[in-house]
C-alpha cells in the first residue's frame, strides 16, 4: 500500500504545518494594551507618591499643600493631623491607576503598618485631579 503511505505522510506534514503555524502565531500575538500612561497619568501618580510620602513622613503640612480646595473644606485640621500621625505607617504601595474622568485619576493603594510579627495592610483608594496649570491635588483622601 504505497498510496497509503504517501497518504499519511502528506497529512502528518500538513498536521505539523498547521500546529506550527498556529504556534508561531500565539507566540506573536500580545496581551491587549493598558490604557497609555501619558503625561497627565504620570503627574497624577507622581502627586499621589508624593502625598503617601508626606504620609509616611507624617509631614502634615506637605499633606495638607497637596489636597485640593475640596479635599481640605471636607476635614478637620484634626482629623488630617490624625491620619498623619496617629496610624504610625510603615509603607505603602500604589496600584496602577486608571482615568475617572479627563484630569481625574484613582489609584488604589495599600497602607502597611505594624511590627516585625503582625503587619496591618489596610486597602483604600486616593482620587487625583488636575486643578489647573499642571498642578495635581489629592481630591479624596485613603
Amino acid at each position: 500500500m504505497p498510496g497509503s503511505r504517501s497518504l499519511f505522510a502528506i497529512l502528518l506534514i500538513s498536521s505539523f504545518a498547521i500546529l506550527y503555524s498556529s504556534s508561531l502565531s500565539a507566540a506573536t500575538r500580545t496581551a491587549p494594551a493598558r490604557a497609555s500612561a501619558g503625561a497627565d497619568y504620570i503627574r497624577a501618580l507622581a502627586a499621589a507618591d508624593r502625598f503617601l510620602q508626606a504620609w509616611q513622613g507624617e509631614d502634615v503640612e506637605t499633606g495638607t499643600v497637596l489636597l485640593s480646595s475640596r479635599a481640605k473644606d471636607k476635614i478637620k485640621r484634626d482629623e488630617l493631623e490624625r491620619l498623619f500621625t496617629n496610624s504610625a505607617p510603615g509603607a505603602y504601595e500604589i496600584e496602577h491607576g486608571k482615568l475617572l474622568r479627563r484630569g481625574c485619576y484613582e489609584f488604589p493603594i495599600v497602607l502597611l503598618s505594624g511590627s516585625l510579627k503582625k503587619t496591618q495592610r489596610r486597602l483604600s483608594n486616593i482620587i487625583v485631579l488636575n486643578t489647573g496649570h499642571n498642578d495635581w491635588a489629592v481630591d479624596k483622601l485613603p
